[in-house]
């Protein structure tokens, strides 16, 4: 048991204090560590982590009788005096192996910048090959590639920015692009190096095969390295049982995007049906994108993404904004007279992007127009699927597809946004329509072209206005576009173009100012996500409504957090009495509305029925909105009750919710997704506090189906309005079926990430663990399907039909 307790997960130096040595892993609950540098003591500093995912935290059951621990050991300056170093767990007279090393490699690592390779891929058929990872030091860290006799390789090393490596090292200051991709065609030979150098010559080399003998040598190392590692650490046992679960995550681990991209993309068969089809309606399809000095092989991939398109009715419109001295003007000339499809504008003086993109539609004569990037790609299938969704829905005047990332050369796929349906909240946090995005030409004339003064995110800005003139808008849940990531893309390096980031922010305001909404847009925790803050002048009355049953520690802590820390006081509290059993319960009551004017509490003498309870609260309530409060929970910050109402007072939204933990600071709820479960559940369940989820969508305010009532607000308008909560769903899903209701009456849900709480509600309860359970939760789900058979036949509007419902972390369904 011990020995299955017992692992090292990572072990690094500081980078920079040579003389601090971090092991990050797994000792049993009670022990601390004792470190030993051939036997003599060496200080240790032991603090204990928490678990980083759920995975990690239920990987394997018996570890949960452990702990994730960091050890931090001081090492002297003379360490080659010594031989080898070994870490114990030890409790009480019991001394377990955790960690040996021997101290000439310890001497090797020392000092050299740290690094690590997540990808390598060699496709000799193509002649191409790639490498993907990341290296940090205190300073800047230069990446190099050499072949097998040691000379340079001329290659291009793309810079990436890795938040998740900085918050590794947190002992300094790292480099933000310490992430690193290089990809090479026409490559030679048996192996390459890939050099990582400090500015002060410290160098760590990663020796990278390229045929297949030294790949498979490459892996036999690797794998061998670590076996024998963990070996000596933990012992021949613990290597069984880690083995042995090994190859149990290995069957359960996530999709990979590169497998699931070529499964999903139409094939030669599939692409051929289509040519052959024909649409009652076909409308012609005008893609518009402004160019600049494109490099000549972005622009022929293009094109040639364009011309291989299955829907023929459509045509490009590039407008050349290079200027007279334009380096692609002949290559166009070119293309323009292959293909009459292909119309091109040029123009004497270069044109920013907004005017460029204008002078393209100009020159279109489509029913819908698309809009693209001079770099990127098209599936051979994009144009077909939006006359699809045409013909399907013929008052559609917006559509938007999912879309990727692709490699520098156009031969890698990854990082795919698989995109909800139209959610409005979550535009005014994100640009997340972006590509591929098509509007009805009548429309464009409505709202008018890409204004100037919001160049960088005059996309943004343009999408706003479309959707603010039109409520058909119609999301293709698939792949149609592939994004080019390079150093100059904001699609890989958001800071090359700050300035957008600013005008994206003048675009969300400008839709509030538009819309008479009171509002101020703010720069969110991560470039191109926003903030808004209402700026309601009124102040309106608050009714907390708090079911409880005795548990009067939990009501106090929850009442003493709203009280002390809450800066919006206009709010009152309906405390509903049910069922309590101790007297202590009732004093408590007397006293409590004896302190605090603001309490009242009502005497529920019914049997528990959780919707019955809340509505016989409400009936109390003085307020114009009501708050459906747990009393297992307590406030984090101080402008909650701001966050919430400022959504709330919106006349467009009926429901907000916050963002709740559990005490050891993992998610609780983040927003609800019809299916989860096989009905419907919480979202990212168990992620750490800090962690941003699925494309931001922790952080992100916006709609979903439902939030959870343990901390939901409502319009007492709304509320009475589709009765309150159903009285036949007494303990599960009435917060569920009470967003479905409000929903139906064409309000909005809100998910309010700014909002946090705690929930103290135990990982485990809820679980239906007896025959009386289980027949009471079967009831109520087939009682909530019977309420909405229809939203529960379709795919949940706010989530995608691409994404797993077997887990709440938004990965990719398994092929």
């Amino acid at each position: 048991m011990k020995h299955q307790l017992l692992e090292v997960e990572k072990e690094r130096f500081y980078l920079n204090d040579p003389c601090k040595y971090v092991i990050r892993g797994v000792i049993p609950e009670k022990y601390t560590i004792e470190a030993y540098l051939d036997g003599t003591p060496a200080g240790v500093s032991v603090e204990k982590q928490i678990a980083r995912s759920a995975m990690e935290r239920f990987k394997d059951g018996e570890m949960l009788g452990g702990q994730r621990v960091e050890a931090v050991i001081s090492l002297p300056e003379k360490l080659a005096d010594y031989e080898k170093l070994e870490v114990f767990a030890v409790f009480e007279a019991d001394r377990q192996p955790w960690f040996k090393i021997k101290v000439s490699e310890l001497l090797f690592k020392r000092g050299r910048p740290q690094f690590y390779i997540e990808e390598e891929k060699v496709d000799r058929a193509a002649g191409m090959c790639s490498i993907r990872g990341w290296a940090a030091a205190p300073g800047h860290v230069s990446i190099k590639l050499f072949d097998e006799e040691k000379k340079p390789i001329p290659c291009r090393v793309q810079r990436m920015s890795r938040v998740d490596v900085l918050d590794m090292f947190k002992e300094c200051p790292v480099e933000e692009e310490c992430g690193f991709a290089v990809e090479l065609q026409d490559f030679h030979g048996r192996f390459l190096h890939v050099v990582m150098r400090t500015q002060d010559g410290r160098k760590s080399v990663y020796k990278m095969g390229l045929s297949a003998g030294e790949i498979l040598k490459g892996k036999v190392r690797k794998y061998r390295k670590k076996g024998m590692n963990y070996l000596r650490a933990n012992g021949a046992k613990a290597l069984f049982v880690k083995s042995v679960r090994k190859l149990s995550e290995a069957a359960n681990r996530p999709v990979e995007y590169s497998k699931w991209i070529e499964q999903h993309l139409p094939g030669p068969s599939e692409l051929e049906k289509q040519r052959k089809t024909k649409f009652a309606c076909e409308p012609k399809i005008s893609l518009v994108v402004p160019l600049y000095k494109t490099r000549p092989e972005y622009l022929e991939q293009l094109i040639d993404s364009v011309k291989a398109q299955t829907y023929a009715n459509w045509e490009l419109c590039l407008s050349d904004g290079s200027g007279a001295d334009s380096p692609i003007k002949e290559l166009l000339e070119k293309y323009a007279e292959q293909d009459g499809r292909i119309k091109v504008v040029y123009h004497e003086e270069p044109l920013r992007i907004a005017e460029n993109t204008n002078a393209a539609i100009d020159i279109a004569t489509g029913d819908f127009i698309a809009f693209g990037d001079h770099d990127d790609v098209l599936t051979a299938n994009a144009f077909f699927e939006c006359v699809k969704a045409v013909n399907e829905k013929p008052e559609t005047e917006v559509l938007y597809s999912d879309e990727d990332k692709m490699s520098i050369h156009g031969n890698k796929f990854f990082l795919p946004h698989f995109k909800p349906d139209f959610n409005l909240d979550l535009l005014c946090t994100v640009n997340y329509i972006c590509h591929l995005f098509v509007a009805k030409r009548e429309l464009l004339d409505k709202v008018g072209t890409l204004r100037p003064e919001f160049d960088g995110a005059q996309d943004y800005d343009f999408i706003f206005r479309c959707v603010e003139a039109t409520e058909h808008i119609y999301h293709i849940p698939k792949i149609l576009y592939h994004w080019r990531s390079h150093e100059d893309s904001t699609a890989e390096n958001p800071e090359s173009k700050l300035y957008a980031f600013e005008a994206g922010k003048r675009a969300v305001q400008a839709h509030f100012d538009r819309i008479h909404v009171p509002a101020e847009v703010y720069q969110g925790e991560y470039l191109g996500l926003y903030r808004t803050r209402y700026l309601w002048k009124e102040k309106p009355l608050v009714s907390i409504l708090i079911p409880n049953k005795d548990h009067i520690e939990d009501l106090e802590r929850c009442i003493k957090s709203i009280e002390e820390k809450s800066s919006y006081r206009n709010f009152e509290y309906i405390i509903i009495e049910n069922n309590s059993t101790e007297e202590a319960t009732f004093a408590y009551y007397k006293e409590l509305e004896a302190r605090n004017p603001k309490v009242r509490v009502v005497y529920w003498d019914g049997v528990f029925n959780y919707s019955e309870i809340n509505n016989f609260g409400a009936s109390f309530a003085n307020g114009e909105y009501l708050l459906l409060l747990n009393n297992d929970t307590e406030v984090i910050n101080d402008d909650w009750l701001e966050e919430m109402l400022g959504y709330c007072m919106r006349p467009d939204v009926g429901i907000v919710g916050a963002r709740l933990y559990y005490e050891d600071d993992t998610i609780q709820h983040a927003g609800v997704v019809l299916g989860f479960g096989g009905i419907a559940g919480h979202c990212f369940v168990q992620q750490p506090r800090g962690n941003t989820g699925y494309c931001h969508r922790i952080i992100c305010a916006q709609n979903y189906s439902a939030v959870t009532a343990a901390c939901m607000m409502v319009r007492k308008k709304v509320f009475d309005e589709v009765g309150g909560l159903s009285a036949d769903l007494a303990v599960a899903f009435n917060d569920i079926d009470f967003c479905l209701k409000v929903r139906d009456k064409g309000y909005l849900v809100v998910y309010n990430p700014y909002a946090e709480l705690y929930h103290y509600e135990s990982k485990s309860r809820g679980l239906e663990d007896t025959p009386e359970k289980k027949a009471r939760f079967a009831k109520e789900i087939a009682t909530l399907e019977s309420h909405w058979p229809k939203i529960f036949e379709k795919p949940d509007p706010y989530y995608n039909v691409n994404l797993t419902l077997k887990s709440q972390d938004f990965s990719l369904k398994r092929l």
